[in-house]
């Protein structure tokens, strides 16, 4: 998100941009993700960012520029409830009506688009062909890159402290490597959020999740290409990875929150029992590794994008509670947008104010409401 926002202002012409980070780049949430990068929402403004930037994505090696590794095999959302099935049937329509080419599918394609997959008891898939997935440390570093060309400045390794308000504004952050003066604050530190918004004032509801991700053995026979596949109901999820592996993943209803990034094995367990029931090929695979990392998630598990009213020059975005490396080629445009104070950003993220989540709301379309989004894991 910081080196999306970074670039797009640059390019912009905007000038002696810092982005702080405490660690090294990608270091923190942005290194960890599995790669996902969709379109298939039911929020209309979920679904715009992800496809604008799934075209960004489809671009990159134009501009910014760089290989990210993006293979478009789809992304296959697997449906053992009707009730699921109504409501990814509805954002079937939505996407429709917004350009993007989604499907239901029924139980026989399901299992041909994915061999893996056992379809008894399968009500329906939902499949997006132009969906697929990207490597994160990729796009960190393009962006990067393009970003320092244009006269971007990084400082890693520096770990911000805090924040000085002079008139209501923040006139300066404090780190524990002296003081950056600023015209403006740009928020975009993931599951760390909420402590940098409560340096100046500015309450975000963003707490730490942990997720884990692991890989398997190679296959045997080889694993055949297959689209991001997630079984909606049990969360599990998988897609091809390096070398022949597979990387998989569950969303472990048991996990607490907090900031701990170690990774234990003691979540496979289900992911092999739901595999058990829904790809059973997949249950007995061995596991070679893996890693954790942390999801930025809000109330409704949708993301926070504005300009703070209170505190006008600290802006945020962040609480993208697992989709924000899919919507990071997008949000650095609208946050590009909302620092120039653009009357209409590419797109209208107004739903996604913190107001939503702060007494009595606030001006605007969506303020002082909830943004349910279905097409979460």
């Amino acid at each position: 998100m910081g080196v999306a926002i970074a670039f797009h202002l640059a390019e912009a012409g905007v000038r002696d941009v810092v982005v702080v980070e405490r660690g090294v780049l990608g270091g923190g949430s942005s290194g960890k993700p599995i790669g996902g990068v969709r379109a298939q929402f039911s929020d209309p403004v979920n679904v715009a960012l992800g496809a604008r930037s799934l075209r960004a994505y489809g671009d990159f090696a134009r501009r910014p520029g760089g290989d990210i590794g993006l293979r478009r095999v789809g992304y296959l959302f697997l449906l053992d409830r009707e009730q699921d099935l109504a409501a990814f049937a509805a954002g079937v329509e939505v996407q429709a009506r917004m350009g993007v080419r989604s499907r239901v599918v029924g139980p026989e394609e399901a299992g041909a688009l994915c061999p893996y997959v056992r379809v008894e008891g399968l009500v329906a898939g939902v499949y997006s062909a132009g969906d697929g997935h990207a490597r994160p440390g990729a796009v960190v570093a393009g962006y990067a890159r393009a970003a320092a060309a244009l006269g971007v400045s990084f400082r890693t390794g520096v770990r911000v402290t805090g924040m000085e308000l002079a008139g209501g504004r923040v006139a300066a952050v404090r780190t524990d490597h002296g003081v950056i003066p600023c015209g403006a604050v740009v928020c975009a530190a993931g599951a760390w959020s909420a402590a940098v918004g409560d340096m100046a004032g500015v309450p975000l509801p963003v707490r730490p999740l942990r997720r884990q991700i692991a890989f398997t053995a190679p296959p045997v026979p080889p694993a055949p290409r297959i689209p991001f596949t997630i079984d909606f109901s049990s969360t599990a999820y998988f897609h091809n990875g390096d070398g022949g592996a597979l990387l998989v993943g569950l969303a472990d209803p048991r996990q607490e929150e907090g900031f701990d990034t170690s990774w234990t094995d003691d979540w496979v367990g289900l992911f092999r029992e739901a595999a058990r029931r829904r790809m059973p090929a997949l249950a007995g695979l061995d596991v070679v590794g893996g890693w954790a990392g942390l999801y930025e998630v809000t109330p409704d598990r949708n993301a926070l994008i504005g300009r703070d009213p209170r505190v006008p020059n600290f802006l945020y975005a962040t609480g993208f509670s697992g989709h924000g490396f899919l919507q990071a080629p997008a949000v650095g445009e609208v946050v590009r947008d909302l620092y120039l104070e653009e009357r209409e950003p590419v797109i209208d993220v107004t739903p996604l104010s913190a107001e939503r989540f702060r007494a009595g709301g606030g001006a605007g379309a969506g303020a002082g409401a909830e943004r349910p989004e279905i097409h979460v894991v």
